[in-house]
């Protein structure tokens, strides 16, 4: 019997992803569940605790404090329950990985059903992925256009 050598010197470790790959993987997962509204799929994609960061705004329902994979996978539903989803809209202009973090920054505009008002503006969102799911979630927009557009009041 004789045994040939493999050819391949690649370790399990060559082809395991790398940290930044997995990271570009499960946010584009988590866009793609966004897009869809999949929340079972956000809530799995979210870890059991989330470093969620969002400027409290008591006058908007949907920006509040959450911690938990499904108040954060919530978080698109109310979203929606509030805006009109048909006139929704939000683009990426920058999608950077460094590691298991991963910067978003783009556009986002939309009315609120209740006020018929637009918002709008820039935002960038911060995610950290460890063990395949996001541990970190900080958004930065512009919240006083979100404000105003929940407002009763005549701008």
């Amino acid at each position: 019997m004789s045994v040939t050598p493999s050819t391949s010197t690649a370790s399990p470790a060559d082809t395991a992803p790398s940290s930044a790959e997995t990271t570009r993987a499960v946010v584009q997962d988590f866009l793609a569940a966004r897009l869809a509204g999949d929340t079972a799929r956000l809530t799995a994609l979210f870890a059991d605790e989330v470093d969620w960061l969002l400027a409290e705004n008591p006058a908007v329902p949907w920006i509040r404090p959450r911690s938990t994979a499904a108040e954060c996978a919530a978080q698109f539903t109310e979203l929606m329950e509030h805006t009109v989803p048909e006139v929704a809209r939000a683009s990426v202009d920058a999608f950077l990985v460094d590691g298991t973090d991963a910067v978003l920054t783009g556009h986002v505009s939309g009315t609120v059903r209740a006020t018929g008002r637009s918002f709008e503006g820039p935002f960038a969102l911060r995610l950290t992925v460890e063990n395949g799911r996001i541990t970190r979630h900080h958004l930065y927009e512009n919240s006083l256009s979100i404000a105003e557009a929940v407002s009763d009041r005549a701008r």
